[in-house]
């Protein structure tokens, strides 16, 4: 059987279907939603399904009876609260599933087929996710800490813990999946330094070995700090700094999501973009202001709706922590961010315009009212319990949007977009462009007619990675090292 999600009916809602690949059959579940699909029990009576709530980081689960297709709500709660990475026992009695029902971190729970009860096992200080071997034999247990990933093995049934799986270096695991044996566990990993490679962990000698790649690049790799932003909450920050002695110019990376997490990997998104800028000479500062993922929902929750503005205030409070070290010449301070962190990009040189020498917004949102308007009819539904309501919370979304504050940005921009973007609508960018252009601002856009939300032909993120550094150089006056 092969279990997907479709919104083909109203394009809004997204119904489950069950496919019988023998037959070319099919059997539809329709929650009404936004529903993604997990795993089937192992006897292939049972789908695990997730529905996104109403509320900001909200969700349940629903067990859809494969034969019927009607579907069980398992998770009545009051609040907020997300489950992640449901995983079945051998033999189809229950699952392992983690949680911040009832708390404020996702820990390991355990969800009991016949009494259909929840327990809750295990207890964590950092989010957990998890995941079990065919045959029952080992219990992978993935600690996010910090942004960087801890793997531990546990007796499925008593939670015994057996040990850890070493990593080649700190860095962030991504896909564990264990053979059907059981005898070995694959993942894939990546660190500041390296982009995703797979490494296979032999379970009974404990080896680890390396299946792609050739092992990290020269580069710098992050310090993690924390700095009290203005109403005492503490922030986290990752510090990349250059060779030599500074002080030095300084690009805030601000992550997309927004309920996402900057986490210390060579991604698509920042990697690159962060080692290029260290050869050039800047320092880069990563941020994962309030309203981030990794740090409990309470910490996710501060940005909501009316909150908006606090997130961008945590980078006016980075730039005087920065500001305080003799590394940093804060008077070249930039901020980039592409998607949400676009969006922060370009709030944080309206809002605070006289502590931002420049900026750089790839695909990103100006106005969170067109936005909500003019993007995909699905996206609109699960991005408004995070920003807000355009039927009931209009003037909120306008006041904390960059455009509302458009006369007061004075610091050079470049942009960047798709032309068939369906998240971002282009004209989100071409709006500041041309408003600011009028004003004798210096503001620079680049269109890719054949990319959308993401930047994914190497070429054209090349391209685009050399544009604003360019750019950069020239606005801040920086020479490269080397």
């Amino acid at each position: 059987m092969l279990a997907y999600t479709t919104n083909r009916g109203n394009g809004v809602d997204f119904e489950v279907v069950v496919r019988y690949l023998a037959s070319g059959k099919e059997r539809t579940c329709d929650l009404r939603g936004l529903v993604a699909v997990h795993t089937f029990s192992p006897d292939g009576s049972w789908l695990v399904v997730e529905r996104y709530g109403d509320l900001a980081g909200d969700s349940d689960l629903f067990l859809v009876a494969v034969e019927s297709g009607e579907a069980v709500h398992i998770t009545p709660h009051e609040g907020a609260a997300e489950y992640h990475t449901p995983s079945w026992l051998p033999d189809s009695s229950g699952f392992y599933a983690t949680t911040n029902a009832g708390a404020d971190i996702r820990s390991l729970a355990h969800y009991d087929l016949a009494s259909q009860e929840w327990r809750g096992v295990l207890e964590s200080k950092w989010d957990l996710d998890c995941a079990i071997d065919d045959g029952g034999g080992s219990l992978l247990v993935h600690a996010n800490e910090e942004g960087w990933s801890r793997l531990e093995l546990r007796h499925p049934q008593t939670l015994e813990l057996r040990g850890e799986v070493p990593l080649p270096a700190r860095g962030v695991v991504f896909h564990p999946v264990f053979s059907r044996d059981g005898g070995r566990l694959a993942f894939g990993f990546a660190s500041a330094r390296e982009a995703i490679q797979t490494f296979v962990y032999e379970l009974e000698s404990r080896e680890l070995r390396r299946l792609t790649g050739d092992g990290p690049f020269e580069g710098a790799e992050p310090e993690l700090h924390r700095f009290a932003s203005f109403d005492g909450e503490e922030i986290p920050v990752f510090l990349f700094l250059p060779e030599g002695d500074g002080p030095f110019p300084v690009v805030l990376t601000v992550h997309g999501g927004p309920e996402a997490q900057y986490q210390p990997f060579f991604s698509q998104g920042f990697g690159p973009f962060t080692q290029f800028l260290l050869l050039r000479g800047y320092a880069v500062a990563a941020p994962n202001v309030r309203g981030s993922a990794g740090y409990g929902k309470r910490y996710m929750s501060l940005d909501d709706v009316g909150l908006r503005l606090d997130s961008v205030r945590d980078l006016a409070e980075l730039h005087e922590w920065l500001s305080a070290r003799p590394d940093i010449d804060s008077s070249r301070a930039a901020v980039y961010g592409r998607s949400y962190g676009g969006y922060m990009t370009l709030a944080a040189l309206a809002f605070h315009p006289e502590l931002w020498a420049a900026g750089v917004s790839f695909v990103g949102l100006s106005n969170l009212v067109t936005f909500l308007e003019n993007t995909s009819e699905y996206r609109r539904a699960v991005r408004e319990r995070e920003y807000g309501s355009l039927a009931t919370d209009r003037e909120i979304l306008w006041n904390v949007s960059a455009a509302s504050r458009i006369d007061d940005i004075r610091a050079p921009l470049f942009l960047e977009h798709g032309r068939n973007d369906p998240r971002v609508p282009v004209g989100e960018s071409e709006y500041i462009h041309r408003v600011l252009t009028e004003k004798g601002i210096r503001c620079e856009l680049v269109i890719y007619e054949d990319e959308g939300h993401a930047i994914e032909k190497l070429e054209n993120r090349i391209d685009a990675f050399e544009r604003a550094v360019a750019f950069l150089d020239e606005v801040l006056g920086q020479t490269p090292i080397r």
